[in-house]
């Protein structure tokens, strides 16, 4: 099978490119690392004010940093591509995994889990390290992909749809309807005219 469609033109790119430079044309302003991927252009890296320039109508991804290594949130990521079988890591409250592989000594005998391409030792039973790792991977085997099927997208769809019932369930839930006040004594007195009391002879 062509490996061209089981990993998106894209990725490589993403992969290749060097972040976190400062913007040659934001350079004085305060977010003006170059933090940003454009997954429709597939050229440099830039900062937050060259998205709102050039990139608004485009798929971005951004790119953060744990110990000098390059990672991206898992929220951002799975959207377009399949991560299945890349290990994922929790950095400041949210799931992360790294772009590329990272240097490590050679794993001990008494690691259970290690990458399939650069041996690094795994948390749990992944088949890689990095989104890079899965690339060579696939090259050489063929037996993974990035491709997302029509049913995975259809339970995303769906698991979303699910969350906002949930979500309005439980507001309605938390906050009853009111319910109207009782009528008061004078609410219920029919209107009418007065009564007197008769005249006596």
């Amino acid at each position: 099978m062509d490996t061209k469609m089981l990993v998106p033109p894209w990725l490589e790119s993403l992969l290749n490119t060097a972040f976190f430079s400062i913007c040659r044309t934001h350079g004085d302003a305060a977010r003006s690392e170059c933090n940003m991927f454009c997954l429709d252009c597939s050229g440099d890296a830039f900062c937050f004010y060259c998205r709102s320039s050039r990139h608004k109508d485009h798929q971005v991804i951004q790119i953060r940093r744990s110990s000098y290594h390059d990672v991206v949130r898992v929220s951002e990521i799975q959207k377009v591509i399949d991560i299945s079988g890349v290990q994922t890591y929790v950095i400041n409250s949210a799931r992360v995994l790294f772009l590329n592989q990272r240097p490590q000594p050679k794993s001990g005998k008494g690691v259970a889990h290690i990458c399939e391409i650069c041996g690094r030792s795994l948390l749990d039973t992944f088949r890689f390290c990095s989104l890079g790792c899965k690339v060579v991977g696939i090259k050489r085997k063929g037996d993974a992909s990035f491709k997302l099927e029509a049913k995975n997208e259809e339970e995303l769809m769906e698991r979303r749809r699910e969350d906002e019932e949930l979500r309005e369930g439980s507001q309605q839930d938390i906050y009853p309807p009111t319910p109207p006040p009782p009528p008061t004594s004078s609410a219920r007195r029919r209107k009418g005219i007065p009564h007197r009391a008769p005249f006596k002879s």
